[in-house]
C-alpha cells in the first residue's frame, strides 16, 4: 500500500483518539474492566463487591515501536459498613512525547432492597474526584532545522488538571447495568493551545446478563457460566460513539476458576485516507477484536488480554498486550445466590 506520511498520521490520530487521547481525559477506556475490574470504569462499583479488590494492571501497545503508548493502574475499593464504599485509583498514560498522570478517589452509597442476604438486588450511586498532570516533552520538536511558533522547544510543558466522574449501577440476580458520566465537572487544559475546548463529558452505559449453572449455586454442578454484555461510549464535544460487544464463560473449581472471553470493538465513525497512486479516498473503521484469559486461585486473580485492530491502515503490526493481577481481602463470609462475578468473591 502506498500512502503519504502526513494522512496516514492524521488517520492514525482519527482511529485512536478516543483510545489513548492525553487532553486531560484522566485515564483511557480499554477492555481491562473485563478482566473484573469494574470499578475502573464505573465509581459506583466500589465496595459493591463481597470483597476488598486491589488491582493493578500494565498495557504496552505497538511492541515493535519505540515511544509507543503504554498504562499502568492501581485501583483498590472496598466496602465501608453496610451501605458505603471508598476506593482509589492511581494511573500513568504516556503517549510519545505526551505523559498523564494522576489518581482518583471514590465514595460510592448502597441501597440494598433485597428481602434476605442471599438475594442481590442492590442500587448503587457512585463519585469520584480526580487530580492530574499532563507533561508534553518539546525537547526532541526543534530537530532538523524545523521551526513552528506554535512550539516551545527544549522543554517540558507542563499543566495540572482535576475532573469528577458520577456513575450508578444496578446489580439483580444475574442482571446488571452500569451509566457512568466521565468528566462531569473539569478544569480547563491550554496546553495545547489556548483555545481548547473544556467539554471532555464521555458517557458510557453498560449491560450484561450472567447464565448458566456453577457449583456457587448448585452444590453437585461445577459447570459453565456465560455472561455476554456490551457498553457504549459516547463523547460529548466529538461525537465519537463506540460499542464493545463482549462474551465471557466462567468455569468453577474447588479453589479458584478460570475465565475466558472475547472482546469486539468498533467505532461508529470513520477517517478518510488515500490508497495508492491515483489518489482515491477511502473511509476505515476502528475494528478491534480482544481475547481475554485469567485465573482465579483462592484471593488471588490474574489476567490477559490481546487487542488487534483490523483494517488497510494500521499504525504497526504488533497488537495491544495488558496484564491484571488482582487480590481479594476482607471478604465477608456470604455471598449472593447468582451468577454475579461481579460482585461475589
Amino acid at each position: 500500500m502506498n500512502i503519504f506520511k502526513k494522512p496516514l498520521l492524521l488517520l492514525v490520530s482519527s482511529l485512536f483518539i478516543s483510545q489513548f487521547s492525553v487532553a486531560q481525559e484522566g485515564m483511557s477506556v480499554y477492555s481491562d474492566y473485563l478482566t473484573d475490574n469494574y470499578y475502573l470504569i464505573h465509581p459506583s462499583m466500589a465496595g459493591a463487591a463481597n470483597c476488598a479488590k486491589v488491582r493493578l494492571t500494565a498495557r504496552q501497545q505497538w511492541t515493535d515501536e519505540n515511544n509507543s503508548p503504554a498504562l499502568q493502574t492501581l485501583s483498590f475499593n472496598t466496602r465501608i459498613g453496610e451501605k458505603s464504599g471508598i476506593g482509589f485509583i492511581a494511573y500513568n498514560d504516556r503517549n510519545g512525547y505526551h505523559k498523564q498522570m494522576g489518581g482518583k478517589i471514590t465514595y460510592a452509597h448502597h441501597l440494598n432492597f433485597s428481602r434476605t442476604d442471599y438475594d442481590l438486588n442492590q442500587l448503587s450511586f457512585g463519585l469520584s474526584a480526580g487530580l492530574g498532570q499532563t507533561t508534553l516533552d518539546e525537547s526532541d520538536f526543534l530537530t532538523g532545522g524545523n521551526f513552528d511558533p506554535n512550539v516551545h522547544g527544549g522543554m517540558e510543558v507542563k499543566d495540572s488538571f482535576f475532573n469528577i466522574d458520577a456513575g450508578v449501577s444496578y446489580h439483580y440476580l444475574d442482571f446488571y447495568t452500569h451509566v457512568t458520566v466521565k468528566n462531569l465537572i473539569g478544569s480547563k487544559s491550554d496546553i495545547y493551545s489556548d483555545v481548547e475546548s473544556d467539554n471532555r463529558r464521555k458517557y458510557l452505559a453498560s449491560v450484561g446478563y450472567v447464565f448458566g449453572n456453577s457449583r456457587s449455586i448448585y452444590a453437585n454442578d461445577n459447570g459453565f457460566t456465560w455472561e455476554p454484555s456490551v457498553m457504549f461510549q459516547y463523547t460529548e464535544e466529538t461525537e465519537e460513539k463506540i460499542l464493545d460487544v463482549n462474551m465471557k464463560m466462567y468455569k468453577e473449581f474447588t479453589n479458584g476458576q478460570l475465565f475466558a472471553g472475547v472482546s469486539y470493538r468498533t467505532a461508529f465513525d470513520g477517517a478518510e485516507y488515500m490508497k495508492g497512486t491515483n489518489g482515491k479516498v477511502n473511509k476505515q473503521y476502528y475494528h478491534s477484536v480482544s481475547p481475554i484469559l485469567g485465573v482465579k486461585y483462592k484471593s488471588i486473580m490474574v489476567g490477559y488480554t490481546y487487542s488487534h485492530q483490523f483494517g488497510d491502515v494500521t499504525f504497526a503490526n504488533g497488537g495491544f498486550h495488558q496484564i491484571t493481577l488482582g487480590f481479594n481481602f476482607l471478604c465477608r463470609n456470604t455471598s449472593y445466590k447468582c451468577n454475579c462475578p461481579s460482585v461475589n468473591f
